[in-house]
């Protein structure tokens, strides 16, 4: 082949693979033998159309956790979440102009819960819509996932565009804008997640580890409730793939650490079955300017010094930590605010799982820190098998 011919043939194939867009290149590569997208690595995070959907992949959610105050003192943890689970791929030539509005691809779930510091009181509601008629959905060009009117939207196009967050719940409820204040982070290796051994246990995981809010929370109902405009912080996770757990595996724990010099720490612990920590456990070490530092499972230790029984599903889950970072010389103790922060999800994915407030106090390179952050633990109050 002549040197003329074999550059219009790479010109066109490159041609070709930019007009696609790096999802569409994934697809022609791997995929599930239902259709679905493995999370691979290589794959090029582009901002702020990756805060979107993405359809070609079975499971996605959006996650938000933080730390509110009222004006008048009062603190309020918050957990604010969209799952999307797809039924089918897409049709292979992304055409879905034909198909009724009464047909469903995707079915999701949210869940909303506060964590009222003041009263040690623990709310959780969730929906759940199978999506026709427009009902709930995600859009895939911009930011935005909604049910009903619970939503979760990017008020602008720019990459650190305010996120709106909209939970007029039963006897809490939400109205927040969250603002950057630092850029994605992406976790793992290479732009991927890895979870398990396998090659598709994996996923595209990007976080904003940082986001300032404020707004509105609603504490009661009818005549009796009270708005208090609140201050805060927030983290908010965006995770997805098509895997799902390993069968040696039964669940996880996260943590989300936001210190108060402008540090972040995440961390994921995969459990096996025999109650150790899978070798693809792993996390991230988030300096104040935004550096980030991949964390092998070596790189870290997790000790439990305390458990609580669930009264409603019996699980009985660690609540006290002291986590060990030796490469930065950190040794944090996590606390809950209080300790009965479990949802019991059985209208909409049907898992029992813990996700709290915390506290955080320790060193790190030698020099007291404190903080707060989130914790969610699966697989406690029996083995996380169900595919959502």
């Amino acid at each position: 082949m002549s040197r003329p011919i074999r550059c219009l043939v790479l010109w066109i194939i490159a041609s070709v693979w930019l007009c696609a867009g790096t999802e569409s290149f994934d697809q022609r590569i791997e995929k599930t033998p239902e259709g679905f997208l493995i999370a691979r690595p290589g794959y090029a995070y582009r901002f702020p159309r990756d805060h979107a959907s993405h359809p070609g992949y079975k499971t996605e959610w959006w996650y938000y956790t933080g730390h509110l105050q009222s004006e008048s003192g009062e603190r309020f943890g918050f957990q604010w979440t969209f799952f999307r689970s797809a039924l089918r791929p897409p049709k292979p030539d992304g055409d879905e102009r034909s198909t009724s509005r009464w047909a469903v691809r995707d079915i999701y779930f949210a869940h909303f819960a506060i964590s009222d510091f003041e009263r040690r009181k623990f709310h959780f509601e969730e929906r759940v819509s199978r999506g026709a008629l427009g009902e709930a959905g995600a859009d895939s060009e911009r930011y935005r996932v909604w049910i009903k009117d619970w939503r979760s939207e990017a008020m602008e196009r720019g990459t650190d565009a305010p996120h709106r967050l909209q939970a007029p719940g039963l006897r809490y409820g939400i109205d927040l804008i969250a603002r950057p204040l630092k850029p994605p982070v992406i976790h793992g290796t290479d732009g991927t997640s890895r979870k398990g051994r396998a090659r598709p246990q994996a996923s595209h995981y990007i976080s904003l580890t940082r986001m300032e809010v404020s707004g509105m929370l609603r504490v009661g109902h009818g005549p009796a409730a009270q708005n208090h405009r609140v201050q805060g912080t927030a983290w908010m996770d965006h995770e997805f793939g098509s895997s799902q757990l390993g069968k040696d595996q039964v669940g996880w724990d996260w943590f989300s650490i936001q210190l108060e010099d402008g540090r972040e720490v995440m961390l994921y612990i995969m459990r096996k079955q025999d109650g150790t920590a899978d070798h693809f456990s792993s996390g991230s070490w988030i300096d104040a300017d935004g550096t980030t530092r991949h964390l092998k499972r070596e790189d870290f230790r997790v000790e439990v010094l305390k458990k609580w029984k669930s009264p409603n599903s019996k699980g009985i889950y660690p609540i006290l930590w002291t986590i060990h970072i030796p490469s930065r010389r950190a040794t944090f103790r996590v606390e809950p605010v209080f300790s009965a922060q479990e949802l019991t999800t059985g209208k909409s994915t049907k898992v029992n799982y813990w996700e709290g407030a915390v506290r955080v106090r320790g060193d790190a390179e030698g020099r007291p820190v404190q903080g707060q952050g989130y914790v969610e633990m699966t697989g406690y109050a029996g083995a996380f098998r169900r595919k959502i």
